[in-house]
């Protein structure tokens, strides 16, 4: 009975958000408590069971609000733009400088774990390049993809939903993952330097005295305004010591994002109402997924404590073919990138990794390993090429390409990415054979 009823509100909860008939937010609220309401338990029952989903998230939220206001008030500050002015000097009109200036920029604009703010900030900046030395745009969009999808940082969205599934901290399922990271990253920047060698060799772009100079990096009146750049290396510092707070565990990651944005906002801004802009100028973003994390502390505290998630694992658990068992992290990661195709990632992280890691608790492994396994390719390598986030429409729609072009030729490259992570995983004992 209770497998049965997880099973229908997960399948409810899949075709409200992916048919766009809900939000997730209201998919995310509603159904599982209509399915408590169903499995004979009170209202005020239900009530205590999101209360105690909301209070395993509180502080991944805290962490994820306070990200994306800290590197909003820094990007508005100007820190990035001596290294966006900087790559683009170096670049030049090399075919190979080019695409690894393209990896490196989009790699650093993602340092606040937005797609969508990567895409819209990179592509002005490389695409009339691109276009005119006559480079392929598809590059230009895989590229981007590459760098974003492999560069999984703990307060990207596929960390945090998996934190809050397992009530763990993202760096729980972060540490262990550096060095697959590193190697995820290397290979992005091979596989950009040969399409740069691939490209200048299809151009003849060889010659030495190429006339063709990037385009300079504007700014508009607004943003001019709000610059600060005899502050780069004080910005520059602080972004420096809150990512080393995080990463030797001096204070809690929620913790280092909200002195971070204290400072940074006193910092760069004074006055309340200077201050107060910079806030509402990010707020609808924060709010936005904020909202979206609290429902899903809702949506997993009411499914843990029916008890729902224990008996849809436990049949899942009887279903695996003997001597399989402890297959399941590396047979999830294999198929991560493919399955961003099938799964908008409140889907995949809220209602099909719950049931996974229970599953792999019920076997006596640890669930945290099948969680790494999911952020190897869902919705990280392959939100690139997922037409259900709207980041990779932005993508398509920015570098004037099809979906479909684009899929056909960046597919393959960003599944290769997501299996040399996996290998890497494999090879460091991160996930078990």
């Amino acid at each position: 009975m209770l497998a049965a009823t997880g099973l229908v509100i997960i399948t409810c909860v899949l075709l409200g958000i992916m048919s766009k008939k809900l939000s997730p937010v209201a998919a995310l609220i509603s159904i599982p408590f209509i399915g408590a309401l169903f499995l004979g338990f009170t209202p005020t029952q239900t009530s205590h069971f999101i209360l105690d989903g909301l209070r395993s998230i509180i502080p991944v939220t805290a962490m994820i609000v306070f990200a994306i206001l800290y590197f909003g008030v820094v990007s508005d500050a100007g820190m990035l733009d001596p290294i966006v002015t900087g790559i683009l000097k170096v670049v030049g009109c090399k075919p190979p400088r080019i695409t690894l200036g393209t990896a490196l920029l989009a790699l650093i604009i993602h340092l606040d774990g937005s797609g969508a703010v990567t895409i819209m900030l990179t592509v002005p900046v490389f695409l009339p390049l691109y276009d005119r030395l006559g480079m392929d745009r598809r590059i230009l969009a895989c590229i981007i993809a590459m760098a974003t999808g492999t560069n999984f940082l703990p307060w990207i969205g596929a960390q945090v939903r998996s934190s809050i599934v397992l009530e763990v901290t993202p760096m729980d399922i972060y540490l262990p993952l550096i060095p697959v990271h590193v190697i995820g990253l290397i290979g992005v920047f091979s596989l950009a330097y040969w399409f740069g060698k691939r490209e200048e060799k299809r151009l003849g772009l060889n010659a030495v005295g190429c006339q063709v100079e990037p385009l300079p990096y504007k700014l508009t009146e607004e943003q001019k305004a709000i610059r600060r750049p005899r502050l780069f290396w004080l910005n520059l510092l602080l972004t420096l010591a809150v990512f080393s707070s995080m990463l030797f565990r001096l204070v809690d990651a929620a913790v280092a994002f909200m002195i971070g944005v204290a400072l940074a906002l006193t910092l760069n801004y004074r006055g309340v109402d200077r201050q107060m802009a910079r806030i509402d100028a990010h707020a609808r973003t924060a709010l936005m997924l904020g909202s979206v994390l609290m429902s899903a502390g809702a949506f997993v505290g009411i499914m843990k404590q029916t008890g729902v998630i224990t008996a849809m694992a436990k049949a899942l658990v009887a279903a695996i073919p003997q001597g399989m068992e402890h297959a399941l992290p590396l047979l999830v990661a294999i198929v991560s990138m493919p399955m961003s195709l099938v799964f908008d990632p409140d889907s995949f992280y809220f209602g099909i990794l719950p049931v996974l890691t229970a599953a792999y608790r019920e076997l006596g492994g640890d669930p945290i390993v099948v969680a790494r396994a999911a952020i190897l390719g869902v919705h990280t390598t392959g939100y690139g090429v997922s037409p259900l986030t709207p980041s990779c429409l932005l993508l398509v729609g920015m570098t004037r390409l099809s979906l479909a072009d684009h899929q056909r030729f960046s597919f393959f490259y960003l599944w290769g990415c997501s299996l040399l992570m996996v290998a890497a995983s494999v090879l460091l004992g991160i996930l078990p054979l």
